[in-house]
């Protein structure tokens, strides 16, 4: 079975490459190929999953490429990972935008709807190559804004396209570990958008384990969400947050924060990542100690997941990360997980970014939102749980109507719709902020010259 991962030379490859080496299973994937822009960061990733490979047999063979076409032409899954602008053009939403005294986090506020405004039209035209070249392909998205982009590629795609995220199911199992429960033994009851969602029940045999953690303060305050809102907050939702919410519900501190801070997220990820490329020496030998690659990549890695939301920990006083918190959702075993329910026809329940079909009742069908979803081979379908808590029914709304006004901006260049969404967005207060921080944008980036002046 052959995968494709699209912006194959990005920092995260490693981690499927690293779930494809631990499956041995029938009809496991035996090729894989990556695709990027950048050859010298193909040529780099390619050194860390070769060290990742010794030692085990049959490792998924692995070819590079740059041209997109060779890429998806006979591909059974392709793996959407690209970044539009790189890290150097997050650091540039977000700059913008609190130059402007608003949030530019790469998927929330104004800097997610540049780099929406920014990616969908390319990721549309790779839906238009994958649609002709390998039509029967399923296509795993993981670009963010992740929600809008597969709702963005569903329009070409239909079913065939479904957005993954692993911050629902980290924050499972954080929850299942608070309350000494094995998250296999759990199952979780999730719903609202990509990076806007509530966990709303945690199921253990039967039953539903979240009252016993609202009561316990220990428990609530002993992993990063609840550290995060605290246990007034949480209990006030009767739900837990994705940890994205934190952006809406402590907007002020994290404005205040990340305008205070030395650098930006974005700024910290490029800085790092740029350190890590250039140790390896792409133009040339490179490092030569056994795993040389490996060890500097995974060095890394620790250091980008011991500061991540560094910012949000800081606007309410929660200091370093706990080791506990450290291991993410996995998005990688999410997307294997995906695969191997399609490829086997094994049935399995996965959060998914999906068509939601009446998931959510005060959305139409095609909207994309994040719910469970059972999966077998004929893709993924939203399953029943609980309702929008009654405080996130008009975020979602107001979120989706920002989503979908960036898609219309996105495929019709019309530059009313970019402003419109920038303008409704829950986090931007001003039509004149809206406006400026499009010229600002489009200033910058010569990507968004196709919505005009």
């Amino acid at each position: 079975m052959r995968l494709t991962i699209l912006g194959g030379g990005g920092f995260r490859v490693p981690l499927v490459y690293r779930a494809l080496l631990g499956d041995r299973g029938e009809g496991r994937v035996t090729d894989v190929t990556l695709y990027d822009l950048d050859a010298s960061r193909l040529t780099t990733i390619g050194k860390v999953l070769a060290d990742q490979a010794v030692g085990h047999p049959d490792p998924p063979r692995v070819t590079v490429t740059t041209d997109l076409d060779e890429a998806v032409t006979g591909a059974d899954f392709v793996f959407s990972a690209i970044r539009v602008g790189g890290l150097a053009g997050r650091a540039a939403d977000e700059r913008i935008a609190l130059e402007e005294g608003v949030l530019g986090q790469e998927t929330v506020g104004a800097g997610g709807i540049s780099y929406g405004l920014r990616t969908i039209p390319v990721a549309l035209e790779i839906a238009r190559r994958i649609a002709a070249l390998a039509p029967d392909a399923w296509v795993i998205n993981f670009t963010n804004p992740a929600g809008m982009v597969t709702e963005a590629m569903a329009a070409l795609l239909g079913d065939r396209v479904i957005g993954i995220c692993d911050s629902p199911v980290g924050l499972g199992r954080r929850v299942a570990g608070a309350l000494g429960v094995d998250p296999a033994r759990t199952s979780l009851d999730y719903v609202g958008l990509n990076h806007l969602g509530w966990l709303c029940g945690l199921y253990a045999d039967g039953r539903d384990l979240l009252p016993s953690l609202f009561a316990d303060e220990a428990a609530l305050t002993s992993f990063e969400e609840g550290k995060l809102f605290g246990a007034d907050l949480l209990r006030t939702l009767g739900a837990l947050p994705n940890e994205y919410l934190h952006y809406y519900y402590f907007h002020r501190e994290s404005v205040g924060t990340a305008r205070a801070a030395e650098h930006t997220r974005g700024a910290f990820l490029h800085t790092q990542q740029q350190r890590f490329y250039d140790s390896l020496d792409t133009a040339g030998g490179g490092p030569t100690a056994p795993r040389a690659a490996w060890n500097a990549w995974d060095a890394t890695r620790l250091e980008r997941e011991t500061t991540y939301m560094a910012e949000n920990r800081d606007a309410v006083g929660m200091g370093e990360r706990d080791s506990c918190d450290l291991e993410s959702g996995g998005y990688e075993q999410v997307a294997l997980a995906l695969m191997r329910a399609i490829a086997r026809d094994e049935r399995t329940t996965l959060i998914l970014n999906v068509r939601g079909r009446g998931r959510i009742p005060a959305l139409d069908d095609d909207a994309v939102i994040e719910v469970p979803c059972h999966v077998d081979a004929n893709g993924a379908r939203p399953i029943a749980g609980a309702p929008l808590p009654d405080h996130g029914q008009g975020l979602v709304c107001a979120v989706k109507a920002v989503e979908r006004a960036v898609i219309h901006a996105a495929t019709t260049a019309e530059r009313a719709h970019a402003v419109k969404a920038l303008t409704i967005h829950p986090l931007i207060d001003s039509y004149t902020v809206a406006k400026r921080l499009l010229d600002a944008y489009q200033r910058h980036f010569p990507e968004l010259a196709y919505l005009g002046r």
